[in-house]
Parts: structure tokens; C-alpha cells; sequence
């Protein structure tokens, strides 16, 4: 599954309309009910701790492809900073409510 960024890349401005906003949110809230779905038909948070991990590398590997097309494009440079809490947002949030205390 591509993530919003991947998706809007391009043409980042488009973030900012109303519609596309609802749209990013309505998204996050299938995904997370896909998620729960998941976890509710096997109840194993075998599966909630594989799907946070893929979501994670899937994170890391775009961020490694923008810094790829900054360094051969001259592309704006990611901010790590910003991609480092998120991840960590990401994370916790996703434990929290899988109830997987770090």
C-alpha cells in the first residue's frame, strides 16, 4: 500500500484542499480498521507487531528513495527529524492500541 507521500510526491500542494484532507483521513481510518479487523480474526498481536514492522520498513525505504532522488535530482532533501518522530509516533500509537507496552 502506498503511503500519502508516495502518493503526492509530485504535487504536494494538493495536501493542503479541504477534500483531499478528508480524503487522507477517511484512508487512515480503513487502515486502522483493516488493522483491527486483522487482529480481531486471529486475536494475535503476532500479526499487529508483523504488519507496525512492515509499515515501518516500507517507511524507511521511501525515505532512503527521496534521498537517493535529492542526491541524483537535486530533489528537496527528506527531513529526518520530522520522519524520526513520526516513526516513533507511529510506533507507540500502534502499540498503545494493540496494548504491546514496550
Amino acid at each position: 500500500m502506498k503511503s500519502v507521500r508516495e502518493i503526492f510526491r509530485n504535487k504536494e500542494y494538493l495536501l493542503e484542499e479541504p477534500e483531499v484532507m478528508k480524503l487522507v483521513d477517511y484512508c487512515e481510518e480503513l487502515q486502522d480498521e483493516i488493522v483491527d479487523f486483522k487482529f480481531q480474526k486471529t486475536d494475535n498481536k503476532e500479526l499487529a507487531l508483523l504488519d507496525m514492522i512492515k509499515e515501518v520498513i516500507k517507511g524507511c525505504d521511501a525515505i532512503e528513495r527521496e534521498q537517493m532522488e535529492h542526491e541524483r535530482y537535486g530533489y528537496d532533501a527528506p527531513n529526518y527529524p520530522e520522519t524520526i518522530a513520526n516513526l516513533k509516533n507511529y510506533i507507540y500509537r500502534r502499540c498503545h492500541d494493540e496494548k504491546i507496552w514496550l
